[in-house]
């Protein structure tokens, strides 16, 4: 939620820069973008507002299962478009030295394991929905 809310205050913020880079397998699809402004700006909106959205459904507990399966495509997305691989390099700053394994392919890996198991009925909004919905149906977990 974080780097969306940081996106969407810094006026100058785009995903030019990355896409400029993308080196693997969406590196045709990063050129297409920044070569139109008006498809460039709809993907700084969508990342931005997208990140925004996912932090505060996975934080809340809102629509868990959604908020995780659209942040690992999201993150996906960004891996390949510049993955850790031996002989591409970046001129952005990466976290570390990696290989093949980076810090967001293991998030977006751990955003499906939380899409798989049902943790938003155990506690959040979802669990709160869920509680309700058992008791408009004069169901309770008890029993």
């Amino acid at each position: 939620m974080y780097e969306g809310i940081v996106k969407l205050i810094s006026p100058q913020w785009s995903s030019a820069g990355f896409l400029k880079q993308s080196q693997w397998i969406l590196s045709g699809f990063a050129d297409w973008v920044t070569s139109n402004n008006e498809i460039l700006s709809v993907v700084d909106f969508l990342n931005s507002w997208g990140l925004t959205a996912i932090g505060l459904g996975l934080i809340l507990g809102l629509f868990t299962r959604i908020a995780s399966l659209a942040g690992a495509l999201l993150l996906f997305t960004y891996y390949l478009n510049s993955p850790p691989l031996i002989g591409l390099e970046y001129s952005l700053p990466a976290d570390g030295n990696n290989l093949i394994v980076n810090k967001t392919l293991i998030e977006a890996v751990a955003l499906c394991v939380l899409a798989l198991f049902p943790t938003g009925k155990i506690v959040g909004f979802d669990a709160f929905m869920t509680i309700r919905d058992h008791k408009k149906e004069g169901r309770t977990n008890h029993g």
